[in-house]
C-alpha cells in the first residue's frame, strides 16, 4: 500500500507543476484534463500527509523520552499519535479504492410497474414522487423524459432525467425490483396485497464515451398524448428511436420540439447501451469475487416497503428503516450511506483478498 502512496504523492507533485506551466495552461483541453486528475487524488495525498507527520510526531516523542523534563509531554504525544495512526490508515485504503468513474454524472432513471396490475402502476408513482422528493432535497434538476400514466394516476412506466453533482453516486444503488406490501385503495375487502415496480438507473453518457452507427438508429415519430393542453396531438413532435442490433426502443415526447425529444431519446439511449457494457463487465468482476451489494441487476429484489408494519426493508444489507412517511417524503440518505459503506467494505475486503 505504502508504495502505491509514494507513487499517488510523486505523481501529484508532478502534476502540481505541470498545472502552473504556461504552454500546458494554452492548451485548454490538456490543462482541464490534469486539473482533473490532480483534484482525483489530492485526498490521498492530503490524507497520506498527514499519516507521515503523525509517524513523525510519534518518533520525535519517542526519542524525547529520554529527556526527564520532557518525558511527561513527550508520552502524551506518543500515545495521541500512535492512537490516531490506525484511524488514518483504514481512511488510506478506503481511499484507494478504485472511484466509480460514472459516479459524478448526471443519471436518467426508469421505473416501470411489475406485478400487480393497478396496484404496481401506482406503487410506480410512489416510487417517483419519491426519488423527486429526494431530488429536490438535494438541490438537483429533474426532467421528464417519457411516461405512461394511468387513469389513477399511477405509472405504467416513467423515464426520467436528475442532474446534479454526484446523482449517480448517490441513487446508483437503487437499480432493481422494489416489492410493495399494503391494502391498496382499489380493494374493498383491506387484505394485503404485493406489488413489484423495477428502478434502473442509468449514468447519462456523452457521444465519445458511447459510439453509435447511426444507420443502426431507425427513427419514428408519433403524436404525442396524455396531459399537455392544446399542443397533445396536433403535431407528431414524439419520436420513437429503434436500435436494430439490440432491438432497445426509447421513446421522448415530453418536449414540443422534434428535435429536443430526439435529442433527450439518443440520451436515453446511449445511457441504455452503455449500461449493457457496464453489466457485461460487472458480471465478469462478481463472477471473480462476489459483491454484496451490486447494482444493475433489474431482477433482483432489492427492497420491501411493507405498510402496515411501517417497514422499509433493504435485503442487501439487511437494514431496516421504520420511517415509512419519511422515507417516502425524500428522506433516503440513512438508506444510501449505509449501501454506500457496505460496498466500499466489500470492494475493501476485495482488494485485501
Amino acid at each position: 500500500m505504502f508504495d502505491k502512496l509514494e507513487a499517488v504523492e510523486a505523481r501529484y507533485d508532478e502534476l502540481t507543476k505541470l498545472i502552473s506551466d504556461p504552454e500546458i495552461i494554452a492548451n485548454h483541453a490538456e490543462w482541464q484534463k490534469l486539473i482533473k486528475e490532480h483534484s482525483s487524488i489530492e485526498e490521498v495525498v492530503q490524507k497520506y500527509r498527514e499519516y507521515k507527520k503523525e509517524k513523525q510526531r510519534m518518533e520525535d516523542a519517542k526519542e524525547m523520552m529520554d529527556d526527564k523534563d520532557l518525558k511527561e509531554l513527550a508520552e502524551i504525544d506518543y500515545h495521541e499519535a500512535k492512537e490516531k495512526i490506525p484511524h488514518i490508515e483504514e481512511e488510506l485504503k478506503a481511499l484507494l479504492i478504485p472511484k466509480d468513474p460514472n459516479d459524478d454524472k448526471n443519471i436518467i432513471c426508469e421505473i416501470r410497474a411489475g406485478a400487480g396490475g393497478e396496484e404496481a402502476a401506482l406503487f410506480a408513482g410512489t416510487l417517483f414522487r419519491m426519488y423527486s422528493m429526494y431530488a429536490e432535497r438535494k438541490h438537483w434538476k429533474i426532467e421528464i423524459l417519457n411516461e405512461n400514466e394511468t387513469e389513477l394516476g399511477g405509472y405504467k412506466e416513467i423515464s426520467f432525467m436528475i442532474t446534479g453533482k454526484g446523482a449517480y453516486s448517490r441513487l446508483k444503488f437503487e437499480s432493481g425490483v422494489h416489492r410493495v406490501q399494503r391494502v391498496p385503495d382499489t380493494e374493498s375487502s383491506g387484505r394485503i396485497h404485493t406489488s413489484t415496480a423495477t428502478v434502473a438507473v442509468l449514468p447519462v453518457v456523452e457521444d465519445v464515451e458511447i459510439e453509435i452507427n447511426p444507420a443502426d438508429i431507425k427513427m419514428e415519430v408519433f403524436r404525442a398524448s396524455g396531459a399537455g393542453g392544446q399542443h397533445i396531438n396536433k403535431t407528431s413532435s414524439a419520436v420513437r428511436l429503434i436500435h436494430e442490433p439490440t432491438g432497445i426502443v426509447v421513446e421522448c415526447q415530453t418536449e414540443r420540439s422534434q428535435l429536443q425529444n430526439r435529442e433527450y431519446a439518443m440520451k436515453m439511449l446511449r445511457s441504455r447501451l452503455y449500461n449493457i457494457e457496464k453489466e457485461k463487465q460487472d458480471s465478469e468482476i462478481a463472477n471473480a469475487r462476489k459483491s454484496q451489494v451490486g447494482s444493475g441487476d433489474r431482477s433482483e429484489k432489492i427492497r420491501t416497503y411493507n405498510y402496515p408494519q411501517g417497514r422499509i426493508t433493504d435485503h442487501r444489507i439487511g437494514m431496516s428503516i421504520f420511517q415509512m412517511e419519511n422515507f417516502l417524503n425524500g428522506d433516503l440518505d440513512e438508506m444510501i450511506d449505509n449501501l454506500i459503506a457496505a460496498d466500499r467494505a466489500e470492494k475493501l475486503k476485495g482488494e485485501e483478498e
